[in-house]
């Protein structure tokens, strides 16, 4: 009851910060799953960090679709910069999680911890981007959104956190930004998901109830909730001053990689 309660609480909080803040959830849902995991004791810790990651993403699926229409029916999303970095986020995604499987346990959760420190340090100081940049070619998007799709998978998240900045330097409104970001989330929780699956069909010792590296019960719970939470979180960001929660958002995010990092 306890595992449950928790992934429910776990999924509502993932729903609101992909509405709000255009991240994906993924960086509140992995460690969070890390902690439930080894409370519980059904992950065998070789395991641990990669089930971590393919749940995650599962769950972006469920939460970027109904994040997505929240935006969409305001007008928030620019679709032709989502067909831009959709192809190259694709094949981003498959590369992070096929790197992921060649990785052990112990370096995801170190490459996580730095991942995470260096996302609250971009979400506290960074700094507006100069006011005469724009989106660069089609081609030059395309290779972002690999290199967006790659780190996006490797670590469980949905790309906010990379997409936002990318737009926003690109002078792109914040809100649309947000709104795009969420929109690009989709393309890489299902390359990522479908990669996590794939790397880890054949994989020994996985629990009871698992698609590859997916844990099916732990995806189930924090979807059911995160699907209703996500439209409140996008209504939040049309109206919550989003640059000062992204900074308390920032901070909580440097407690939580430092605290991986170390163990």
């Amino acid at each position: 009851m306890i595992e449950i309660i928790s992934l429910l609480v776990l999924g509502a909080v993932a729903g609101v910060l992909a509405g709000l803040l255009g991240i994906g959830g993924g960086a509140v849902i992995v460690p969070a799953l890390v902690w439930i995991f080894h409370s519980v004791e059904k992950i065998p810790e070789q395991h641990l960090m990669h089930i971590a990651i393919g749940t995650s993403l599962a769950t972006i699926v469920v939460t970027s679709m109904t994040s997505i229409w929240a935006h969409h029916k305001r007008g928030a999303v620019q679709w032709p910069v989502v067909a831009q970095l959709a192809p190259g986020i694709v094949i981003g995604a498959l590369l992070g999680a096929v790197v992921a499987d060649f990785l052990s346990s112990e370096t995801l959760r170190i490459v996580f911890g730095v991942f995470l420190v260096l996302l609250s340090i971009e979400m506290t100081f960074g700094k507006k981007p100069a006011p005469h940049r724009q989106l660069p070619n089609r081609i030059a998007t395309g290779g972002v959104g690999v290199v967006i799709g790659t780190i996006s998978s490797l670590v469980g998240i949905g790309g906010g956190s990379l997409t936002v900045p990318f737009l926003a330097f690109c002078n792109v409104a914040l809100r649309n930004a947000v709104a795009t970001s969420a929109a690009c989330g989709f393309p890489i929780a299902v390359s990522g998901a479908v990669g996590f699956i794939a790397t880890g069909w054949n994989a020994e010792n996985l629990p009871e109830y698992s698609l590859g590296y997916i844990y099916l019960p732990a995806f189930l719970f924090i979807a059911l909730i995160s699907m209703l939470t996500a439209p409140l979180g996008a209504k939040l960001a049309h109206t919550l001053p989003t640059q000062v929660l992204k900074k308390f958002f920032g901070v909580f995010l440097a407690c939580v990689g430092i605290k991986m990092l170390l163990g």
